[in-house]
């Protein structure tokens, strides 16, 4: 019955293209803007299995030196189901363990990494539960670091909750590289590991950039992905999805359909009109492309703020811009100001230097 509701209301978003898919709670989200471009049930409460293990890394990476080596202790026995096989005694790179734990889903590894990072299995879930409440994952509840599920008690959380860290996590440039290899290999004092990532979306879907699978009884199928696609970044989230890799190939084929990257502005070719400073440079240090459907697109608006300071420095933040859409802040970028006789310096002496490459290489 739950299946063909999803049905229903996927026919009647989609008029002309079916997907039918079998999740039970669905979000697309936009990673950037943390736009909510569909959801189905997105804030409902369910078991998550092993995606709480994007928690897991990202509070490792949060609170640990990676290059620590871990002493895997005999706590590892008591983990069942994925591992790595981990063998106590044995001494591996935290950096290593958590690609352990993103590839191969090991709750061995996230034993040991709990252990390593808060001293036990109860102090690490108190760090998740703490940032969880931080960056406003309002129906979400961790009881251990790897997922599993004793008689229906375990991880929960909602697909908002997990598109939400995921968004979070995706700034960060250690994370993105973990959450997006396909295989990788370390090694211990006791042997060689060669593991492969089980997130089959990568072989599926040519723009997939990064994913982390999860499955118990209790839970089903669980997944979360991210793709990108002509500087449209998204990330999905299905829980309890018997048919998940499909269903994310098709969502992430019909929204970068759908919508289009607007770029409302350019680093490159960034001016102000503005009356009060004479003698500085503005400045933004990043593109932002807004995520929008041609009707949306003549509703996107620019509201900038600049501060009014008696004294200027090089590089001060000196004001904001808001990416509107209608009423909807879609993203925040800070303003610079460098002063222009220091910058025009820095411009010809950079000049100089290309000039005296150039020459040295035709010589």
């Amino acid at each position: 019955m739950r299946k063909l509701a999803f049905f229903v209301v996927c026919l009647l978003l989609f008029p002309g293209q079916i997907l039918a898919m079998s999740a039970r709670n669905a979000i697309v989200m936009d990673l950037n803007s943390g736009r909510v471009l569909y959801e189905y049930n997105s804030h409902d409460e369910h078991l998550i299995a092993s995606i709480t293990k994007i928690m897991t890394c990202l509070i490792t990476i949060m609170y640990s030196d990676l290059g620590k080596t871990v002493v895997v202790d005999e706590d590892v026995l008591k983990a069942y189901g994925s591992s790595v096989y981990l063998e106590v005694g044995e001494e591996i790179k935290l950096k290593d363990l958590l690609y352990g734990l993103m590839l191969r889903s090991g709750n061995d590894a996230a034993v040991a990494i709990a252990n390593t990072v808060a001293g036990s299995m109860d102090n690490f879930v108190y760090l998740m539960n703490e940032y969880a409440k931080t960056i406003g994952m309002k129906n979400t509840h961790f009881v251990n670091a790897h997922g599993l599920d004793e008689k229906g008690v375990g991880n929960t959380s909602s697909a908002y909750d997990m598109a939400l860290l995921t968004k979070v996590a995706m700034q960060n440039k250690v994370f993105k590289e973990i959450f997006g290899t396909r295989e990788y290999k370390a090694q211990s004092n006791l042997k060689t590991y060669n593991w492969a990532g089980k997130n089959k979306l990568f072989g599926m879907y040519e723009y997939t950039t990064g994913g982390k699978t999860g499955y118990t009884e209790a839970a089903r199928r669980t997944l979360v992905t991210t793709a990108s696609k002509d500087n449209k970044d998204l990330v999905i989230v299905t829980l309890d999805d018997g048919n998940d890799f499909n269903d994310h190939k098709a969502l992430y084929e019909t929204y970068f359909q759908k919508y289009e990257a607007v770029k409302v502005i350019d680093k490159s070719n960034f001016k102000i009109d503005d009356t009060y400073y004479k003698n500085e440079e503005f400045y933004v240090k990043d593109d932002y492309y807004a995520l929008v459907t041609k009707e949306e697109k003549k509703n996107l608006k620019l509201d900038i703020t600049i501060f009014k300071y008696d004294k200027v420095y090089d590089d001060i933040k000196i004001g904001e811009i808001k990416v509107m859409l209608n009423d909807t802040v879609l993203h925040k970028e800070s303003i610079y100001a460098r002063l222009k006789e220091n910058y025009q310096k820095e411009e010809k002496k950079e000049g100089f230097f290309k000039k005296l490459w150039g020459w040295i290489k035709l010589w």
